[in-house]
């Protein structure tokens, strides 16, 4: 009871990423608060599968519901079986991932319970909260931490009344390890009509396709990143051929990617990609919060900006007050000379 949960997201009997990272937080979170990290997994034909891919992650205790018609994802037996299970287990945390299915999944089930949910954390942590008006104190309540106002501000949310604690979090934001520490590893098989009934598999998937992704800026060692500074789309052109030499990807910032000078699955940030290469080249970007979100535990940050005030110069660890016209030629240049 009061334990902490991860929703393990899987396409087929391959479990995400993302689910992957937030059970290495929740093993986190539940140590901080003497507590078990429960996860609970929702398939077709999944047991025996999937438990060597989310065990080793510091869990206690797995839930594995297997049974036709539980994939490809539906909203409704999906909602059905982790309410209940809420319900009986009492959790006093629940993370999902921000992806399609958990923005789908997560209100649906906090509506339910009447929990609260907090959209797209850049950060969790355990935390006291004291209630002002009233003069209560809360102990041990998760901080969830995430950028609003467009960017402008980063937002502690606290949820000190309801159970569970629910947030939603963006592949690439944790990172993911193995656990070694002490930790039970139970698995259950609880049965699915226990917890769902045959009126939820009313709507069902036709047909269901997932698009390999283009690019691998998430795991690239090296990523060149463009904002508005770049100034057109040809710009880009020269960030991609600095990528190119440098063995790494190019991404772009909100407002490079609204102008229509970078695809949108390149975008880095709150509402992009988040990334962690070794090397982060910010090329023209001034460094609002959103963008600074998906980007600043990168190793080394170099940014080249015309303006030596810019946001982004406060993190970095080398800036290059030059245009970045003049200055990522030169770089180009150098790199080639110097690497033969």
């Amino acid at each position: 009871m009061n334990n902490v949960f991860v929703y393990i997201e899987l396409e087929a009997a391959e479990v995400r990423e993302v689910s992957q990272e937030l059970l290495t937080k929740g093993r986190k979170l539940a140590n901080e608060l003497g507590v078990e990290l429960h996860a609970i997994a929702i398939g077709t034909d999944i047991k025996g599968k999937i438990e060597s891919s989310i065990l080793p992650y510091g869990v206690d205790k797995l839930f594995v519901f297997d049974a036709p018609g539980l994939f490809p994802y539906t909203s409704a037996p999906h909602t059905d079986i982790v309410v209940n299970l809420f319900r009986q287990e009492q959790p006093q945390i629940c993370l999902m991932g921000a992806t399609v299915i958990g923005r789908d999944l997560g209100p649906r089930v906090s509506s339910s319970l009447t929990s609260g949910l907090t959209a797209d954390c850049t950060q969790l942590e355990i935390g006291p909260y004291e209630d002002k008006k009233s003069g209560r104190t809360y102990d041990n309540l998760l901080y969830q931490i995430r950028p609003a106002f467009g960017g402008n501000i980063v937002a502690t949310i606290v949820n000190p009344d309801h159970r569970p604690q629910m947030a939603t979090v963006r592949s690439g934001v944790m990172q993911k390890a193995l656990y070694d520490g002490p930790c039970r590893h139970e698995v259950v098989y609880p049965s699915v009509d226990s917890y769902v009934g045959p009126e939820a598999f009313v709507v069902k998937v036709l047909d269901h396709h997932v698009e390999a992704a283009k690019h691998n800026l998430k795991g690239a060692p090296i990523v060149v990143a463009g904002g508005y500074g770049v100034g057109s789309k040809e710009g880009f052109d020269q960030l991609f051929e600095l990528a190119k030499v440098l063995h790494g990807e190019v991404g772009g910032s909100r407002a490079a990617v609204d102008a229509g000078w970078i695809d949108g699955d390149r975008q880095i940030g709150q509402t992009g990609v988040t990334v962690h290469p070794k090397v982060y080249i910010a090329c023209g970007i001034s460094g609002q919060i959103q963008h600074i979100a998906g980007m600043q535990d990168s190793g080394i940050i170099i940014s080249i900006n015309s303006d030596p005030d810019a946001p982004i110069n406060k993190i970095a660890d080398y800036v290059i007050t030059a245009r970045v016209e003049e200055a990522v030629p030169k770089l180009i240049k150098y790199y080639k000379q110097n690497s033969r």
